[in-house]
């Protein structure tokens, strides 16, 4: 009976770690450090350029699509920061949802 529990409880971490490990449906653990990578990468040029506020626009990254949200103060702004995003290592395409709103 203790070996049953004991395999039962390992069976039941096993697959809890195994879950935990792929966080976005079917996406490998590489590709979400990858994702995650990306997504690191489009925040950081976006704090280091004086024109877009990186406090405002979101970036979101699933299977190398890179997609921007929130508000921007003008189109200029919108527009450099899709450049920004598009310039990051292992960006295959970006999705521009930015509003603008002065």
């Amino acid at each position: 009976m203790r070996i049953i529990r004991t395999l039962l409880l390992t069976l039941a971490l096993a697959i809890g770690v195994s879950a935990c490990s792929v966080m976005r449906g079917q996406e490998s653990m590489r590709e979400y450090t990858s994702d995650a990578g990306i997504t690191t990468a489009v925040k950081t040029s976006f704090a280091k350029d004086s024109t877009v506020a990186a406090t405002s626009i979101g970036v979101e990254t699933l299977d190398g699509i890179v997609q921007l949200s929130g508000f921007a103060k003008s189109q200029e702004e919108k527009s450099r920061a899709e450049m920004l995003a598009k310039q990051a290592k292992g960006v295959k395409t970006v999705r521009n949802n930015i509003i603008v709103r002065p």
